[in-house]
């Protein structure tokens, strides 16, 4: 009877039952036999730094991972960031500058290692860039919109009870004083000369050298290697290659990645329902029928 009146619905049961089995089966398999394929050995540790460097403790943990692990004998970070957050960039290049004390560290960059991307790659032992990747951008920048006109065409207008003058310092709502500019270009004034003097010391350049060349500019990968800011011209490949050889890796170069949170049994089953409706046109085949009947 209820074959008959919802056929779509009797074939949609039967389909999520057998592909319930399925996954519960490969996940069955993939429990039993999963884990770290990895054999023992020397071997390269690569960290990656992707997007916008907003947070540090994730890199500092996994550079402090293979730090301590004997059997990585150098490491690559692969840089692909247009920069971030002063703070963690500097948090990420201190890290990286010890780690140079007890491991190679080479540095391989992408499309763009630009501004922060820059600064943690010039804590390394080396910097491996393609020919047209986008780096340098060796600057500080601030910056805000003020909305006064705004708020004042639309009726609104801000209360503001602060504590001392500078409380509300850059606030949206109002002009910029002559001293609040002056004090913010102090800050960066004295940010920018921490960028430049932390890339003299990574680098083992003049810092007047750094200070000419850092007034905000991009660098294709082989401008910046004339200008001494990266080492070689390759790609992830040659930096794997080049940090085996400063470790001592003889013959071919087996990598290692930072092991990632494996997620629980449900995790994998949802995820992969999920996966498997998107699927093939699964959803787009049968959701319809579904919803006509």
């Amino acid at each position: 009877m209820f074959l008959r009146r919802h056929p779509y619905l009797f074939f949609l049961l039967i389909l999520a039952g057998l592909g319930t089995v399925a996954m519960v089966s490969l996940a069955m398999v993939v429990v039993t036999v999963g884990g770290d394929s990895t054999d023992g050995g020397d071997k390269v540790g690569v960290i990656e730094i992707t997007g916008a460097i907003v947070d540090s403790q994730a890199i500092i943990e996994e550079l402090k991972a293979f730090r301590e692990d004997e059997e990585v004998k150098a490491i690559v970070v692969r840089i692909d960031s247009p920069g971030g957050g002063v703070g963690p960039s500097q948090e990420i290049y201190r890290e990286i500058r010890k780690t140079v004390a007890e491991k190679k560290v080479i540095v391989s960059m992408g499309s763009v290692a630009a501004s922060g991307g820059y600064y943690v790659a010039a804590a390394s032992d080396g910097i491996v860039a393609n020919p047209g990747t986008i780096t340098g951008s060796i600057g500080v920048i601030m910056g805000y919109t003020n909305f006064e006109a705004l708020m004042q065409k639309i009726g609104l207008t801000p209360v503001v009870i602060k504590s001392g003058e500078y409380k509300d310092l850059g606030s949206p709502a109002r002009p910029m004083t002559a001293k609040e500019k002056s004090l913010l270009e102090e800050v960066t004034r004295t940010i920018h000369r921490q960028f430049v003097e932390d890339i003299a010391a990574g680098r083992a350049m003049a810092t007047d050298k750094v200070q000419a060349i850092a007034d905000g500019r991009i660098f294709t990968g082989e401008e910046a290697r004339k200008l001494g800011l990266v080492d070689r011209l390759g790609n992830f490949e040659d930096a794997v290659q080049w940090a085996g050889e400063l470790g001592g890796i003889e013959g071919e170069v087996e990598t290692i990645y930072p092991e990632k949170e494996r997620p629980s049994f449900i995790e994998y089953l949802l995820e992969s329902a999920l996966h498997l409706w998107d699927q093939g046109g699964l959803r787009n085949r049968l959701a319809p029928a579904a919803i006509m009947r």
